[in-house]
């Protein structure tokens, strides 16, 4: 009887655990590819959002063709995380363009 137990029963014990584990394995896989997904998605959203107030805020300098301490400051601060977040050329390029502009002296402001 014994040997029955532990050529049949242990056998499929252990097939049972195997699959319950590929099928956890499995699941945690596919939750791990939404999540990147997830995580890919919300990047670009944020790299749009800093691309659009990066794109206004050089747009409103350019044309203004001249820019203060407090302007150059906000784009600093949305290029920063811009650029390390993989941002185009097209930003860089505004970026570029806007600290070739002359700054305002503090009595302007």
């Amino acid at each position: 009887m014994r040997d029955w137990i532990v050529k049949y029963w242990l056998g499929a014990l252990f097939g049972a655990l195997t699959g319950a584990m590929g099928w956890a394995v499995n699941r945690l896989r596919k939750r791990q590819k939404a999540q990147e997904a997830e995580q890919a998605a919300i990047k670009e959203g944020m790299l749009a959002l800093l691309h659009d107030g990066l794109f206004r805020a050089c747009s409103i300098a350019l044309t203004k063709g001249r820019i203060n301490v407090d302007e150059m400051d906000n784009i600093n601060y949305l290029y920063k995380p811009y650029a390390t977040l993989g941002g185009n050329g097209t930003g860089k390029r505004l970026f570029e363009r806007v600290n070739q502009l002359p700054i305002e002296s503090a009595e302007k402001q």
